[in-house]
């Protein structure tokens, strides 16, 4: 049952918001009473937790089985970008913008796993592009590793980037451009260029 719980309560979480799912939202949704809930989670926070290191460990599994593939560096970051989106559902309600208001404390830990998974995960990608010349030779891969995590960070504030506006598809899809046309070569700009036609076919 607690895993039945989590699950749930990790898509509602997705789809609603952090902030605006209640525990009797939840305790509906499975059709269970409140205090079934409260026997696995002693309160909606310890949830959210839980749920947030739930998420994030089905993310990083699934990046390291695409990473250890070793496909075509710009390939691999479109695979992951796919991926990610698929787990997160498109995240229709902002939630990592709820999280970080509402449960600042929880935000700042997801955070620092998120900047060390992403770290590993991008400094290996610009290494093998360099040594396939796909990426430029005098770009500076700490620097873009940082940046490059930055602004997958920043790209989700609602402020910023109000939803009504920006969908997470199309956002996720344009910084990725952004990103790789800026530190590509000629023959890795072919790369880029073909993926991108591919997919508006």
């Amino acid at each position: 049952m607690k895993e039945k719980i989590l699950e749930k309560a990790t898509s509602l979480f997705l789809n609603l918001g952090f902030k605006s799912v209640t525990m009797d939202d939840l305790a509906n949704e499975l059709g269970i009473s409140k205090k079934t809930i409260y026997t696995h989670y002693e309160n909606k926070t310890k949830l959210i937790e839980e749920s947030t290191s739930f998420l994030f460990q089905h993310i990083s599994n699934g990046i390291d089985c695409i990473c250890v593939e070793q496909k075509n560096p710009i390939v691999e970051l479109y695979e992951i970008k796919k991926f990610v989106m698929m787990s997160l559902k498109d995240e229709k309600s902002s939630p990592q913008y709820q999280l970080q208001k509402y449960y600042p404390k929880i935000y700042k830990s997801l955070k620092q796993k998120q900047f060390e998974l992403m770290q590993g995960c991008i400094i290996d990608n610009l290494e093998r592009g360099l040594g396939l010349g796909i990426y430029r030779k005098n770009i500076n891969i700490h620097f873009v590793s940082r940046i490059y995590f930055s602004g997958i960070i920043t790209i989700k504030d609602d402020d910023l980037f109000p939803i009504d506006k920006f969908s997470r598809t199309t956002l996720l899809d344009e910084y990725l451009e952004y990103h790789l046309r800026g530190i590509v070569t000629p023959k890795g700009r072919k790369i880029l260029n073909e993926i991108i036609n591919s997919n508006q076919s």
